[in-house]
């Protein structure tokens, strides 16, 4: 445990806050670059903790193991419903993420730090180089945040 009293969990209204107020300092684009590059760390030291490391676990594993730790049982960032593999593209379908909730419908929110924290877990586990993408939203119309993921 990090804080003795309060514990490993804040609030999403203040991480959400932090987001904007990085938005009005430098810009919609450098902060989705920043968060995605700190999602991308994230992911990556968390593939580490896992051990799925260039793991020979099948790609439904190495979700269920990473869903495990960013859903209800570990951070709580997203649920990760479903992993289908198209040809050398990647999508996985999530639900609940941290960087859409509260927002309203129409929003052109992007999940920058969930993405990047799949990201770069995806890159551990597999040992290849991806280019990832937030393709579909739950914000306008689809049922699932959906992040794509192409070899490079």
């Amino acid at each position: 445990m990090l804080r003795p009293t309060l514990g490993d969990f804040s609030s999403i209204v203040c991480f959400k806050a932090a987001i904007v107020g990085m938005e009005e300092a430098l810009g919609e684009k450098a902060t989705a670059i920043a968060l995605t590059t700190a999602g991308r760390s994230r992911g990556k030291h968390l593939a580490q903790e896992l051990g799925l490391v260039n793991t020979t676990l099948s790609l439904d594993d190495v979700a269920y193991k990473l869903g495990l730790a960013l859903g209800k049982e570990g951070t709580r960032l997203c649920i990760i419903d479903r992993i289908k593999q198209e040809g050398d593209t990647i999508k996985i379908l999530t639900s609940e993420t941290l960087c859409c909730a509260g927002e309203v419908q129409g929003s052109n929110r992007k999940c920058t730090y969930t993405l990047g924290a799949i990201w770069g877990a995806l890159e551990q586990a597999t040992g290849k180089r991806f280019m990832g993408k937030h393709t579909e939203s739950v914000l306008r119309g689809s049922s699932h945040d959906v992040f794509e993921f192409t070899e490079l």
